[in-house]
């Protein structure tokens, strides 16, 4: 479905919408407005100057520091009555910069000038308008898409946000239908709307990118999920994913499988890809304590696509590395701790390492590992409750990226204003 029949459809409802009280009623009554405030310090050392040819290396940058505060105001409003029930979601984001420099600028927190350093502020608004029909609804405007074959970013100081259509039915029992369109994206540090990219594509080309897909809950212990994607004239995945919990005494035992497979498509402007990424976890919680361990590999032609900006939906990808380029195997082991068991709730801890080798990147080898740590408490009751802070420490290596040291505070409050 294309988004401009969509844009047609839902803008007039809208108006009619604002015309008469009795429509409104629905529409008002069941809206939401939360506020989030985040307050994030980033700090990044790099310890080496692999993969930089010498000019670059004499030029790079030795850290990157900044400190900013952002606010996400985010507006969601019921339905209207009737069969066809229409409504509005509205979402501004607010970044500011406390602290930076030319010389530390670039750490994802806010946009960069042309000269290096930071902008004081930034700010973005985004405009939904949706329709219901049962238990089936479409958006068009801006979106925040979760999908297996393409997850948003929010791991710095506001989303990275989308601009298209999303149709999300839950009309059959069992079945979580999704599809949708994109022809715009914001990075998460950026204000400018842009063409949809691949990572790692430096052309001036750009395309659409289409996603479709269905979980299926078998039972409450089992779900099946497939989903394809495609950017026109660069690439085409498709996802199979399978998670099965499992009671074990008085713990828990969850099995999460994930299958990539990856070609190059049209023009197929970003080079050849055809491989796939096979990826397995299995995870035991119990009193509190969760330990997991992984492997993943890649085989065939390229590293694994995804959308400039995007989220992996992968387990590696976590503090810094990805783990994803060809043929790459790679290792991963988890351990975390909810301090509710001992009478501490809100508090938790979690640590990771995962070694990545044998992959490849252009003419060289790879071999990385990286190590995790965070520690995260939130208010759970009380006046302040909702207010979190989390601690984040990761350390990175790699025969061909420069290695890099990382700590990042991050204070956050969500308020329900109504």
């Amino acid at each position: 479905m294309r988004t401009t029949l969509i844009g047609g459809f839902a803008l007039p409802c809208l108006s009619v919408l604002l015309q008469g009280s009795a429509l409104a009623q629905g529409f008002i009554e069941d809206s939401t407005l939360k506020l989030q405030l985040r307050n994030v310090y980033f700090n990044e050392n790099f310890r080496d100057e692999n993969g930089l040819s010498p000019r670059a290396a004499a030029t790079a940058k030795s850290e990157r520091t900044e400190w900013a505060q952002g606010a996400l105001l985010d507006f969601q409003s019921g339905y209207t009555p009737g069969t066809v029930g229409v409504g509005f979601d509205a979402l501004g984001l607010l970044g500011v910069k406390l602290d930076s420099g030319r010389g530390r600028s670039g750490t994802g927190l806010l946009p960069v000038h042309s000269d290096g350093r930071a902008a004081d502020e930034s700010t973005s608004l985004g405009l939904t308008a949706k329709a219901r029909v049962a238990q089936t609804v479409v958006k068009h405007g801006t979106l925040l898409p979760k999908t297996p074959v393409l997850v948003y970013n929010d791991a710095r100081l506001v989303p990275q946000t989308y601009q298209g259509t999303q149709l999300v039915s839950k009309d059959f029992e069992g079945w979580l239908l999704t599809a949708g369109q994109l022809d715009r994206f914001k990075l998460r540090d950026s204000t400018d709307s842009r063409s949809i990219i691949p990572d790692g594509y430096s052309g001036r080309e750009g395309g659409d990118f289409t996603y479709a897909g269905a979980d299926y809950t078998v039972n409450k212990q089992l779900r099946l999920s497939y989903f394809r994607g495609q950017l026109d004239d660069f690439y085409s995945q498709d996802f199979f994913g399978l998670l099965h919990t499992l009671p074990l005494g008085t713990g828990t035992l969850t099995s999460d499988l994930r299958y990539f497979l990856s070609r190059d498509e049209g023009n197929h402007y970003s080079g050849q890809i055809d491989n796939g990424m096979l990826s397995g976890q299995l995870s035991f919680a119990v009193a509190g304590h969760t330990v997991a361990a992984g492997y993943q590999q890649l085989h065939g032609n390229g590293g694994l696509p995804y959308i400039n900006g995007a989220t992996v939906y992968s387990f590696s990808n976590v503090g810094i590395g990805k783990f994803i380029e060809e043929d790459e195997k790679t290792w991963l082991a988890s351990y975390g701790y909810d301090f509710k068991q001992l009478g501490m709730p809100g508090l938790s801890f979690m640590t990771r390492y995962i070694s990545g080798s044998d992959g490849k990147s252009g003419p060289a080898g790879v071999n990385e590992w990286e190590r995790d740590i965070e520690l995260a408490y939130v208010v759970p009751a009380g006046t302040l409750k909702g207010l979190g802070v989390k601690l984040r420490n990761y350390v990175y290596r790699s025969d061909t990226a420069r290695g890099r040291d990382s700590n990042r505070l991050y204070l956050t409050y969500d308020i329900a204003l109504w």
